[in-house]
Order: structure tokens, then sequence, then C-alpha cells
């Protein structure tokens, strides 16, 4: 069969899945997902070895040392794969819940309900273990799902499609339900992209080239995030060791997500006495600084930095600092260089907490907490499928909810209208 062909009949397959899902209750939905749990418990070995398969040829290839962490499968992360199913099962079901009834003057009583969003495509890089991030979370909240992993994770990612499927069928849930795209040809991705009859949302998640290519030519509706400019800002009434903390994990921790802190912006009321410690402590770890010419009148050593240093998403150990003389102007360059992800504001003033958060334009805004907290698990909703920040029809970590949208339902007793 032909890639078209193949992915053709995948989507008819998942669409079919997604009907029959409509009508599936939640305990059915919880016992798939513990099954699944069971079962990666049980093939844990078997996982390992083709994961290795992967790992191999990502060194003969010369891939990252960063890209491998991401791809590599150990025992302790097939646990954590294990517990966040068990995690997703235990969540409420947002499928069916009433968020709303009134009584019109006619008679009719009107309700709005969440419904699944039908069929999900899922196209991601690198990391095998949101293979089953993904699934759990697009079988809880009803919705089939067809997942695009990258070629360097085709082992892993197969062997764990087998194992879900095992789950679905010994539970009577429709195996198709969850799929994944068994070819590394590109063709794949362009082809499920545009199928617009078949599938209702495409989540792209990786790096921002992968997001770009697939928001400029899908003819789905896509949910995505381009890239994590993140921005903390030590406001002159910042506690100093508060402060440190704060950037130091939002910076050093891991270093190559979106979530990391790639801007440090500080008030100058409070830069010299914060800035040279907390650069000595960034340089110890390892970050190349690199400054305005504010912040190098107090740390010469830094780098100079350049007007492509502000928009940029690093992931990696290099942080931009910029000395600003108030919260207008920390507002200003947040606006002008942020990507509408996540914001921290360090301070113990009232006013200026609740302004950073009023007009900060971004999915999540911290005050005095580090920016890796922008993040569905950490954030309460259990897991999520990935981070939105183009605002429709969510804004932010995905979860259970947000991979669901409404219907109008509505009970008459004969009413037509005049």
């Amino acid at each position: 069969m032909s890639v078209e062909g193949m992915i053709r009949t995948m989507a008819d397959e998942a669409g079919k899945a997604a009907r029959a899902l409509r009508s599936i209750g939640r305990a059915d939905k919880d016992a798939a997902l513990n099954r699944m749990a069971g079962l990666l418990r049980r093939y844990s070995d078997r996982i390992r070895e083709e994961n290795a398969k992967d790992v191999a040829r990502a060194r003969e290839a010369g891939l990252s040392a960063a890209m491998i962490d991401r791809l590599t499968l150990t025992g302790p992360t097939i646990e954590g794969m294990a517990q966040g199913l068990e995690e997703v099962a235990g969540l409420p079901d947002p499928v069916g819940l009433v968020t709303g009834m009134w009584r019109r003057p006619n008679g009719l009583l009107v309700g709005r309900v969440r419904i699944p969003i039908g069929v999900i495509g899922f196209i991601y890089e690198s990391r095998p273990n949101v293979t089953v991030d993904a699934a759990a979370l697009c079988l809880k909240s009803g919705n089939a799902v067809i997942l695009k992993g990258g070629s360097e994770a085709i082992q892993s990612n197969m062997v764990l499609a087998e194992i879900l499927a095992e789950a679905l069928q010994a539970t009577g849930l429709p195996e198709k339900a969850v799929q994944v795209v068994p070819t590394t040809d590109r063709e794949a991705v362009s082809i499920l992209i545009g199928l617009d009859e078949d599938v209702d949302l495409i989540i792209p998640r990786g790096g921002e080239g992968l997001i770009r290519f697939v928001a400029d030519h899908s003819k789905i509706p896509v949910l995505k995030h381009y890239k994590g400019v993140c921005h903390v800002y030590v406001d002159q009434d910042a506690e100093i060791p508060m402060a440190e903390e704060i950037c130091y994990n939002a910076k050093v921790q891991r270093p190559g997500v979106c979530n990391a802190m790639e801007t440090l912006l500080v008030h100058e009321g409070i830069a010299g006495r914060f800035l040279p410690a907390m650069i000595e402590r960034f340089e110890k770890a390892g970050v190349e600084i690199r400054g305005c010419e504010r912040t190098r009148s107090i740390a010469p050593q830094v780098r100079a930095a350049v007007a492509e240093d502000w928009p940029a998403e690093f992931l990696d150990l290099i942080l931009a600092v910029k000395v600003v003389g108030d919260l207008e102007e920390a507002l200003d360059h947040i606006e002008r260089y942020g990507s509408k992800h996540t914001e921290t504001i360090v301070t113990n003033d009232y006013a200026r907490a609740q302004r950073f958060l009023g007009e900060v334009d971004s999915s999540v805004v911290l005050v005095n907490a580090s920016t890796r907290f922008n993040d569905g698990n950490q954030l309460g909703l259990g897991a999520e499928i990935g981070i939105n920040t183009s605002k429709l029809h969510a804004f932010g970590p995905m979860g259970l909810e947000e991979l669901t949208t409404t219907k109008f339902i509505v009970y008459g007793s004969g009413q037509v209208r005049s």
C-alpha cells in the first residue's frame, strides 16, 4: 500500500473508533489505561531492546547528547510512563460534563455539554514517552489519535503501539483509537495534515521548524507553540536569595526545554546587589552570559549581547541578561520579544505583581516561582499533550479538558419557532 493509502486508511479507521468512543464511559476507558500501565511494566525489557536500536542509530547519525537523552528509555522512564497512565486514569472524565443549563422564556431548557474533539493528529519528535502520554490523554478525553513520531524513535514507537493496541483489545475498546504511523517517510506528515474531512485537529510538538512546517501547510486547525522565549524579571523589591534560586532553577535545571528561562531582566535598583553573585553562580554552572551594556558595567567579563539574542530560544546553557529602568521597560521588552509562553516576576510588591499578572500576554504568568512550572502535571492537570500559545481554542498546557469542546443540548416540549 502507498503511504497515502496507508494514512487515509488510518484516518478512516480512526473516525470509526472516535464514533465508538462517544458511547464509552469512564470505567471502561480507565480500565484500558490501567491495562496499558500493567503491560508497559510486563514488557519493559522488550521496550528497552527496541529503544536501544533507536539509540544506537541516533549515535551513528551524530545526534546531539540532548537528543539522545530525550530518546532513551530506561527502567525508571518506563515506570514513569506507567505511573502517568495510572494518574490519567485517576483524573475526572471531562466528557459529558454539563457546563451550564438555563431556561428560555419559551420553556426550552438549553445546556452546554463537553464532548470529544474527534480525531486528533499528533506529530512529534524524539521522545517516545510522549507516545504514551498523548495516547492516554486522547483516550481518556474520548478522542481517537493518529501518532506520527520522528524517524529517530520508530522502533520504540512501534513496540509501544503494539502494547497499547493489546490493552485496547483486551478491554473491549476500539483498537484503532490509538494508531502509530508505521513509516519514517516524511510524506506521511504532508498527507495527514491535508485530510481536513477526516481529522479534526493537528497538534505538532517539537522544534520550531517542524511546527512552522505543519502550521504553514495544514488544511486542519493547528494548536501550536513555535518556541519558548521565557523571561524572569527581578523587581527592585525582590528578595535576593529567592530571586537567585528561581533564576538558577529556571535556567540550569533543564536548559533544553521550552519553559526554561532564556532572558533575565533585572531592575536597575537591585542589579548592583543581585547580578555579581548571580552571574558568578551561573558561570560556575557553565552558563554563557550575554549581557547588555549596563550588565557588562557590573560584570565586565560577560559577552556583549547582540540584537539577535533577545528573541532567541537558546535551549542551552546560554542566557541573555538585561538591566531595565523599571517595570514598564520590562513589560515592553517582554511584549516585543516574548513568545506568549511563560513569564515570571520576582517581587514583594503586591501592586507590581498584580500588574505583571494582568498585563503580560503569556499562557502562564507567575509571581515568585520558576518558569519551569509551566507544565500540565505541575499545574494540576495530571498531564499535558502540549503547550498552546496560539490561544484558540486553549491557551497554555493542554490537559483532558482542553482536548474537548462543547455542544449545545436543548430539551423542548413541543416548541416551534414563530
